[in-house]
């Protein structure tokens, strides 16, 4: 089968068919955990006695996999073995699993794994394995996750939370999750939450004081800027989280910034943005949007990831560099 298609997860996520070995890999490692606690709940029938794990040391035996995959449970069913931790060191274990009876099915999370990986490469090539990518989900794909998690919690969300929610919970599915499981406890069965639900119940102070900071200092509040940054760090916000946010805020700028130059109105620019602006965040993103134009835009994209690389490489003081170019924008904005 080697590596699926994107579109054909969910159906083989409901029935993996004979399938031997799954290996599932990207950036999103609580959505590959979520897959693979998927495939297990199936595999096994819920029975948690079903489930077996195999840790880093069963590289040491080739034929583990392939041995435990071939049981069959006392009570009948399939086992679903588990691998959390995936490397190349478990290459000819997956091999061997590949090639053996069956029936149970064996789940390998390697999130780590490179595209020259020889797990990764010996399971695209296996015609009894299937390799899943699990990437970060963004836009559209992201909003229709966030309504499915939320239908099957029992609850609906207004449009402006599940916008908030699209921005603010998309870099980790389980985080994700969990975030949206105390939302539905918050609101109750069937209940709707509405933003300021999400901001009450899920909303982390760093969150909301990083959201502020960069939204002030494209503004050109320089003042306002400074105090939510502090904020958010000594609530745990960390540098390169700034600086990936102030990135996201400048690139998101620049798309409303092309459809003005195009003739759009500002308001319309903004509306037409995907994952919609906060209605928050709206007035001080229209003050930007005069403030800023698209060469200014690009430059300043190519200074935050520079600044990026400083907060992780160079050795410098991070909250510093952070701050350093937190505050140049709301400079630059201000003398606009």
């Amino acid at each position: 089968m080697a590596k699926l298609d994107a579109r054909r997860v969910p159906a083989f996520l409901a029935a993996p068919g004979d399938c031997r070995v799954v290996l599932l890999i990207g950036d999103d490692a609580g959505l590959a955990r979520e897959r693979a606690d998927t495939l297990a709940r199936l595999v096994s029938g819920g029975d948690e006695l079903a489930v077996i794990d195999i840790g880093k040391d069963g590289v040491k035996d080739a034929g583990m996999l392939a041995a435990e995959a071939a049981t069959r449970p006392l009570l009948g069913g399939r086992y679903a073995v588990r691998v959390r931790e995936a490397t190349d060191a478990f290459t000819a274990a997956a091999k061997a699993a590949c090639d053996g009876p069956g029936p149970g099915l064996v789940i390998m999370e390697g999130s780590e794994l490179n595209a020259r990986s020889k797990l990764r490469v010996a399971l695209e090539a296996a015609p009894q394995a299937v390799v899943i990518q699990c990437y970060r989900e963004r836009g559209a794909e992201l909003v229709a996750s966030i309504k499915r998690i939320l239908e099957e919690l029992g609850i609906t969300a207004e449009p402006a939370a599940i916008e908030w929610l699209a921005q603010h919970q998309g870099e980790d599915r389980q985080r994700m999750r969990r975030e949206l499981e105390k939302l539905a406890l918050f609101v109750g069965p069937g209940g709707r939450a509405g933003a300021e639900d999400v901001l009450a119940c899920v909303a982390e102070g760093n969150a909301l004081s990083l959201e502020e900071a960069l939204t002030a200092a494209f503004a050109g509040d320089v003042a306002g800027a400074d105090r939510a940054l502090a904020a958010a760090f000594a609530d745990g916000a960390n540098p390169v989280q700034a600086m990936r946010g102030a990135l996201r805020h400048s690139q998101r700028l620049h798309e409303a910034a092309t459809a003005v130059a195009e003739g759009s109105s500002p308001g319309d620019a903004l509306g037409a943005l995907r994952p919609p602006v906060f209605f928050r965040a709206r007035p001080a993103m229209e003050r930007a949007l005069n403030l800023w134009r698209l060469p200014q835009l690009e430059s300043l994209g190519a200074a935050l990831l520079e600044a990026e690389r400083r907060t992780k490489s160079t050795g410098m003081p991070d909250h510093a560099v952070a701050r350093q170019a937190v505050l140049s924008i709301a400079r630059q904005a201000q003398r606009r």
